[in-house]
Parts: structure tokens; sequence; C-alpha cells
């Protein structure tokens, strides 16, 4: 939503009386998108920087009030243009609302395990307990039940447990700060879900490359046809290489954008009915929704973080060690 959008909201302190019945549910959807100002706790402030790469320029502004009385820039339907053409920048890598709540989540992250390793580290003969006790199940289950099974030795699971469970708790943390009352899913932005998905494909590709070796790497995009069928098998296969992470991409985002919407619609229901009557079904199925969307939170980092170890796998083959002094040249 656009500043100017969101302020009318505010200065009606959360009335849509004078938006058109029509329009109150596709206002209320803006909300799920990206925005250039700060929107936490039902506030809003346009105090984020913009970063723009221009004409072979940098462009800086400390937030898009200054751009604009610049001059050179302008917010249109909450995307920045050049005011000259209407036309985007080359690179815009502006501080954005949904980016303000990745660095929470890695502060969030950062802190809990910062806070059991101290605990652990002052009373290392203590059982853990409440949620320290919490955090060792979900890392013993993320080991046993997801990586380990999957990578099929030892020292690949010590190596890449950081990883695997920085991914699934920096999944879960962003999906649950989206269900907090003024709070915003940054997996519901597909920015984020593919920079995930990138991130994975250059484990899944980089380990193999590092443990079997390029001719085993090449080897395995045989998919175990015989040579002659190469030029059918290898294009497959290179497709295949790109397809994976884009599934990740578009399930992360799509899964928890849906719930978001169902839930802004039934309430906006309310507001386009001007009905009292209206509001039981819609609560009613709100909660429903939103309990629903609860298990999703936690289904999602569990499919996201399954599915990168199970193609972490797949890249090093069912025979990696057996094959790494034939495919490690």
């Amino acid at each position: 939503m656009s500043s100017t959008g969101h302020d009318t909201l505010a200065t009606q302190h959360g009335h849509a009386a004078e938006i058109p019945p029509a329009q109150v549910i596709p206002h209320l959807l803006q909300e799920l998108g990206d925005h250039h100002e700060l929107n936490i706790a039902f506030t809003s402030s346009d105090v984020l920087p913009v970063i723009l790469y221009d004409g072979g320029t940098w462009h800086f502004y400390r937030n898009t009030k200054a751009m604009e009385e610049q001059g050179s820039y302008r917010l249109h339907s909450g995307h920045i243009v050049r005011t000259s053409d209407g036309k985007p920048p080359t690179l815009d890598l502006s501080v954005t609302n949904l980016v303000v709540f990745q660095w929470i989540g890695m502060v969030i992250v950062l802190g809990l395990f910062w806070w059991a390793g101290r605990r652990y580290r002052r009373n290392p003969l203590e059982p853990p307990r409440g949620l320290q006790n919490a955090l060792e199940a979900v890392v013993v289950y993320v080991r046993d039940e997801i990586v380990r099974p999957n990578l099929r030795s030892e020292r690949l699971v010590r190596q890449f447990m950081p990883y695997f469970v920085g991914l699934f708790f920096f999944i879960l943390v962003l999906n649950l700060l989206g269900l907090l009352p003024g709070m915003h899913t940054a997996t519901g932005s597909i920015g984020t879900t593919a920079a995930l998905a990138i991130t994975a494909f250059f484990v899944i590709n980089g380990l193999a490359l590092r443990e079997i070796g390029l001719k085993g790497w090449l080897h395995h995009l045989l998919g175990g046809a015989p040579v002659y069928l190469a030029p059918i098998m290898v294009p497959i296969e290179i497709l295949g290489l790109f397809t994976k992470p884009f599934a990740l991409t578009v399930r992360l985002f799509a899964n928890m954008s849906a719930g978001h919407i169902i839930l802004l619609s039934l309430i906006g229901l309310i507001f386009y009915f001007r009905s009292i009557f209206v509001a039981p079904m819609s609560v009613g199925f709100s909660i429903f929704i939103y309990m629903l969307e609860t298990l999703v939170c936690f289904l999602q980092t569990y499919i996201f973080t399954v599915l990168t170890a199970v193609f972490t796998g797949l890249a090093l083959g069912d025979h990696v060690h057996d094959h790494h002094e034939q495919y490690a040249g």
C-alpha cells in the first residue's frame, strides 16, 4: 500500500467508511504486499532509506519523502519510478518493510540460540528445561529426522547442521511473525522465498561438486541412463536443477500468502456488507483459518527444510561414498 493510502486509514482510526464497499477487500489485500514505509504494530513510519542505482550513478535518500522532494523519483502504486518517464530505476536496493521483518527474524533466531548456548555454558550438566528444552528438541528432530537420513554421512551432518537448523528456525520465525497482530509475513513475499531457494540451490550443488567432484556431478546428470541417452537425459536433468528451487520458491510463497488472503477477505466482508449479522460468520471462519494458518506455518517450514535435505541427498547420489574416489577427479 502506498503511504498515502495507509495514512488515510490511520486518520480514520481504522474505519473504512469512506472507502466504496467494492474497494474494501482489494484495499485490505494491499497490506500483504511490500512497502517503502515501515508498517509495524498498526503504525506507519516513513523512516526506511531508499537506495537506487540508475544511469550509472548511486542515489541515496533517507526516506521516500526526501526522494520525492528531490524530484528525480516518485512513488507510483507502491513502486519507485522515474519522474521523467515513469519507468523504474535500473536497480532498487531500498530497505523495505519486509526486509525489516527479515532482520527482526534474524535477531530473534540469533537471540534465542545465544540465550540457550549461554545457559549450556553456565550449567553444562543441568538438564535443559522450558524454552531451552524446546529448542534442543527441535534441533535434535532436524538432525535425526531431516538431515541424517538424507545426507547419510556423520561428517556432512555435523558440517551442515548449522545451515539446516538456521533455515528451519528462520522460516518458522518469519511465518509466525505474520500471525501476530500488526506484523507482516516476510515469507509471503516471493523475493524472500526466492532468496532462500537460491541459497539452497548453491548449497545442494556446491556440496555435490565438493564431495563427488565435477566428473561425478556430470555423471549424475545422466540419471543412471546409458551414455548414448545423454542428449536427452542431460537437458532434462539440467532443467530439474532449476525447477527444484523454483518449486521451493512458489510452494512457500503461495501457502503463506493464501491464508492471509483468506483472512483479510473474511474480515473485509464485514465492511463490504456493513452488517452486524455478517460479523459472527466472518469472525468464526477467521478463527478457524487462523488456527489452520498456525499449522501451515510449521508444516511449510518442515516441507521447505526436508525438501532441501532430500535434494541435497539426491545430488550426492546413493553411492557417494563408494564412488568418491572414482569421481573425485
